[in-house]
């Protein structure tokens, strides 16, 4: 089966929009689209153009584009010639407008006239992405935090909020069968930080992960035997590699990145 297709069009580079459409699509088993970024769209030609062309593949448009009548005319094409869209800004702009209460400026290309915090920003979802789930342990040594823990303790989310926030962070799975990698036991042990969890909630999360998929919920990895095994050898790894360690029991992921957050702050003073 070929690979799902997805333009992206905005009225500048499009570069945020495929950073936000690559970490979507990360939560589906790595699955990787072919992407079609069509950057610096200005007229309605060129909209028309792309929404046919995305007709022919059956893809789905992706669009950050603050001009009114751009806007309009992406959706009314789409909508004529059934093909999927997301907006992206329309419905944030249009709720900031009522919380800030002033109209937008509707200017493309402005988020590139941001400092250097928002490159920094970026830098860091990128670095997230490429170095999650302990992909490549040499992106350990170069990490702001690095989250380890065992599967289903929210490390990846926790990794994109906190690169949001700016933070360069790499995370590692603990498995019994698959030893450490050797940089986790380099790197400085206050810009580690273990996730635990309760044992029983962590098999409700796996047996719901499980159904979520179609498997078996009765299968090893959300047993309560391999539960147990698994942060009986997370505790000895977290403890090796002698870090703090957070609950993530019953926390939301903004709860616990703000400990984390804490835990690093205080760290580095």
């Amino acid at each position: 089966m070929s690979q799902p297709v997805i333009y992206i069009v905005s009225d500048s580079l499009g570069e945020t929009a495929e950073l936000v459409v690559r970490a979507a699509e990360s939560q589906f088993n790595g699955g990787q689209s072919t992407i079609r970024r069509i950057p610096y769209v200005m007229d309605e030609k060129t909209i028309v153009e792309t929404v046919e062309a995305a007709k022919e593949e059956n893809a789905l448009i992706v669009f950050t584009l603050v001009v009114p009548e751009l806007q309009a005319a992406l959706i009314e094409t789409a909508k004529e010639l059934h093909v999927a869209y997301i907006d992206l800004m329309g419905s944030m702009i249009d709720q900031m407008a009522l919380l800030f209460k002033k109209p937008p400026r509707k200017e493309p290309g402005l988020i590139h006239k941001l400092d250097a915090e928002y490159f920094r920003k970026v830098e860091a979802i990128e670095f997230a992405v490429k170095y999650d789930d302990g992909r490549d342990p040499r992106g350990l040594l170069r990490a702001d935090i690095v989250l380890i823990g065992v599967s289903r303790t929210s490390k990846t989310p926790l990794s994109m909020y906190l690169a949001h926030k700016g933070f360069k962070v790499a995370n590692v799975p603990l498995v019994p069968e698959v030893e450490p990698p050797n940089e986790l036991f380099v790197i400085p042990s206050e810009k580690c930080i273990g996730l635990t969890i309760d044992p029983q909630q962590l098999t409700f999360i796996r047996r719901e992960r499980l159904k979520s998929l179609g498997l078996a919920s009765g299968a090893n990895y959300a047993t309560m035997k391999r539960v147990l095994q698994e942060i009986e050898f997370a505790e000895k790894v977290i403890k090796k590699v002698a870090c703090p360690t957070i609950d993530v029991s019953n926390k939301a992921v903004e709860e616990t990145a703000s400990i984390i957050l804490d835990i690093i702050k205080k760290g580095r003073k």
